[in-house]
């Protein structure tokens, strides 16, 4: 067996979870984050790295004026009735200094923006070299600290005396070893469920005769919210999950339950197994075109590019990158052996290999090609502007099959604004704090039934950072999370 004693146990190494070490370390607590994985980052580490931030200094550079204000409205008209309001108005009005300014000051930078749907203006605000880039900088101010992450260990349970909780146990993952942790206090960071399809299908029981794949960190399996759920701690709006649709089966999972999202094919159309369009493709985001693919008979759709349109597809998985860069070659690979994608040198073929109406297909796609033949900045059909697109006329041509991934979670853990984590009394379990995708996002449902994009990243962050300054307070060091709101 293998013991540990510290201030503050942080289950989990990923945006919330480092994030949460780096704060617990500045108020002089002594901190360790145990990690299932090899390597710490998490979902973070593969996520595409945009925070919805408010007032930033690139919005001003672009002349943007956007107010806590006016994000809080967007975000509550987006998230409906179910979105956390207390929650969402903490964040909105400390993305600023508290996750802006702080990341920059552990070396982050914030390089460009772009518009996400239900955003009044652009503040989705993307760092460096994407998800990899914020994490390999706040790892780094971690360690720089004193944080220890002890990765390759599996927690499976919460200890508790009484309605305190003092520590946690669990196993190594390569030999099987007991791990057992003595701590002040502890912070759940585990992320989300939508790497364990069958909690997934609990929440979500309509989807069960449906292919849904699954789509978040590998680590992301639920195994926070039943070690929680096992001492008391209440769990809430579980339902509530992000779908994208951008996305196509692993082949090499084999489970043939994971799912790639992929990005940058800006020019590609989607049509049903009729063969029919059905949307404005550049509206992908999770509130628009899930709705839109799900409402389709059967539930998936293909995702139809050219040669040229797929130059620039990156896919969000480690896999398919080296570092910063896109492994060209590992996309190709893709597209050359999944049995989810097709290929074909005619429109004609192409047709018959997805087993669509030929006929229905090609006047969808002529229709569509002839927006391009008239010059026209719009297509008429669903109007997609055509400024990032291209007429089809490049083969050869593939088919790429898509269906709903579970990608974010909006419900989990409650918790109060100290992210201490709340029992069915609604009342705190002294010494437990939880923060991340784990308590969907920040607070438990922070976001409601959508999000607006970066109010996934950029919640998670900052929850983790006041989970680590409340942790550490309890634990006997520092006064608490305090940070710098942004208010007019």
């Amino acid at each position: 067996m293998t013991k540990y004693q510290t201030d503050v146990a942080i289950i989990g190494a990923g945006g919330a979870g480092v994030a949460a070490g780096i704060e617990a370390c500045d108020a002089g607590a002594m901190a360790i984050a145990f990690e299932k994985a090899p390597e710490p980052g998490g979902a973070a580490a593969i996520s595409g790295g945009g925070c919805m931030i408010v007032g930033t200094p690139l919005q001003k550079e672009k002349g943007i004026e956007d107010t806590p204000d006016l994000a809080f409205d967007d975000w509550m008209k987006w998230g409906g009735p179910s979105a956390d309001e207390v929650w969402a108005r903490y964040y909105i009005e400390h993305s600023l200094h508290d996750l802006y300014h702080w990341a920059e000051s552990h070396g982050v930078k914030w390089v460009d923006m772009k518009p996400q749907e239900g955003n009044s203006v652009m503040r989705w605000t993307r760092s460096q070299n994407n998800g990899l880039g914020l994490m390999t900088h706040l790892i780094a101010a971690f360690q720089k600290r004193g944080g220890e992450i002890v990765s390759g260990t599996e927690i499976t349970e919460i200890k508790r005396d009484g309605n305190r909780v003092t520590g946690i146990k669990g196993v190594n993952t390569e030999n099987g070893a007991p791990v057992d942790v003595d701590a002040k206090t502890v912070v759940v960071t585990t992320g989300g469920f939508n790497s364990n399809l069958d909690m997934v299908l609990e929440a979500r029981p309509e989807l069960g005769n449906d292919r849904v794949m699954e789509g978040s960190g590998l680590g992301s399996t639920g195994s926070g919210h039943k070690m929680v759920r096992q001492i008391g701690g209440y769990l809430t709006h579980m339902d509530h999950i992000w779908f994208y649709v951008y996305a196509t089966p692993d082949y090499r999972d084999p489970s043939q339950r994971r799912g790639l999202v992929f990005r940058q094919a800006p020019g590609y159309i989607w049509v049903n197994q009729q063969g029919n369009r059905f949307h404005n493709e550049a509206r992908s985001g999770g509130n628009s075109a899930s709705p839109a693919l799900m409402a389709q008979t059967p539930r998936h759709a293909w995702a139809i590019v050219d040669t040229p349109m797929k130059a620039n597809m990156e896919i969000a998985d480690p896999y398919y990158r080296e570092g910063d860069k896109v492994a060209r070659d590992k996309v190709e690979e893709l597209l050359e052996k999944s049995p989810f994608i097709k290929k074909s040198d005619t429109l004609e073929g192409l047709a018959k290999e997805i087993q669509v109406d030929e006929k229905t297909f090609l006047e969808t796609v002529s229709r569509y090609n002839a927006a391009f033949d008239a010059g026209l900045e719009v297509e008429p059909e669903f109007s997609k502007p055509l400024k990032q697109s291209k007429k089809f006329d490049t083969p050869p041509y593939y088919a790429i099959q898509i269906f709903p991934l579970a990608r974010k979670n909006f419900g989990g853990i409650k918790t109060d604004l100290h992210c201490r984590v709340l029992d069915k009394h609604f009342e705190p379990i002294q010494g437990l704090y939880a923060a991340g995708e784990a308590c969907g996002m920040a607070g438990g449902h922070i976001n409601g039934r959508a999000g607006l994009e970066g109010t996934m990243l950029g919640p998670s962050v900052f929850s983790g950072r006041v989970a680590g300054g409340w942790a550490a307070q309890e634990a006997g060091h520092g006064e608490g999370f305090v940070g710098k709101a942004n208010r007019a």
